[in-house]
């Protein structure tokens, strides 16, 4: 009988509020307790000696203690994870200056924007061409104790998943389509985009950040190939002009023919009529100025 491994799931830590107080009410009482050990020790030394004023002064020198040590600063943009032990007891948002009780450890976290340019990487498109991307992210923090407690680095994990989704996307889409009947890489730069940054929200939700922007800064084909498919696009690109340009030219010499009939101008038959088909698609599909020629004679 084989070996049974169970696989755990990942519990995450939910962001809730920590129990801290503002740092400027506990500087006050820092104040009192520093002015009182300070009447203590001067009045012990210059006055009558009192055993209970050397109490007080220590008293008021360990409280002092403790409390400067509960003290630490949180600028814009910046929170604090406050832990008991290794115990996450929430999360503190607050800016100016805190205080916590000094047995509490803190771990400061910026949930500021950041923004990301991913290194170029080598993709096969849905055609298996190899081509170039890279991509611009716009990420920030929101739920802390998950970037902290859920994921071992969130910086380096926003980067791995960053490339995984380019990848991911690349390869999902053709380079370019000159029919532009499907949506490509090249041609489609806000569907893909859009894309990108549903694909990055949903693989980094378990790590507490979500992403504002993103878009593609770099896309081409690999260098091995970069030749052979420019001449591959040049030559579809002449072959559309082309298909283009006769669908017109066929367009108007039906309504010169039709114009030509309606309006009884001349009547011809379906040899001089041939000819005229012949002519009119000469002079506008050439790729030259046409010489005109001037007939003085008939037909026949």
């Amino acid at each position: 009988m084989g070996d049974l491994y169970v696989t755990a799931a990942l519990n995450p830590t939910r962001e809730g509020r920590a129990a801290t107080a503002s740092g400027y009410l506990m500087l006050f009482v820092w104040l009192v307790l520093l002015g009182i050990a300070i009447w203590a020790g001067v009045s012990n030394v210059t006055g009558t000696e009192a055993s209970w004023k050397w109490v007080l002064l220590a008293v008021s020198a360990i409280a002092g203690t403790l409390i400067l040590c509960g003290f630490y600063l949180i600028n814009p943009n910046e929170a604090a994870a406050i832990q008991l032990f290794g115990s996450y007891k929430g999360t503190d948002r607050e800016t100016g200056l805190r205080w916590v009780l000094p047995w509490l450890t803190r771990r400061k976290i910026a949930v500021r924007a950041n923004n990301v340019i991913s290194d170029k990487i080598k993709v096969n498109d849905l055609r298996g061409n190899p081509i170039e991307m890279a991509a611009q992210v716009v990420w920030r923090v929101t739920d802390t104790a998950q970037a902290l407690f859920d994921v071992e680095d969130y910086k380096g994990f926003v980067l791995a998943q960053i490339e995984a989704a380019v990848r991911s996307i690349g390869s999902r889409y053709p380079y370019d389509d000159i029919e532009h009947q499907e949506v490509t890489l090249r041609g489609n730069h806000d569907e893909v985009g859009a894309e990108l940054r549903k694909a990055l929200i949903e693989r980094l939700a378990v790590a507490g950040i979500t992403v504002d922007e993103c878009g593609l800064t770099h896309l081409a084909y690999a260098q091995e190939i970069a030749g052979a498919m420019l001449r591959r696009q040049q030559a579809e690109a002449v072959i559309a002009a082309r298909r283009k340009l006769v669908e017109g030219a066929v367009t108007m010499v039906e309504m010169a023919l039709q114009h030509l009939s309606e309006k009884d101008v001349v009547q011809l038959d379906d040899e001089r009529k041939a000819a005229m088909v012949s002519n009119l698609m000469v002079v506008l599909c050439g790729e030259r100025d046409t010489q005109p020629v001037v007939n003085t004679g008939s037909l026949y």
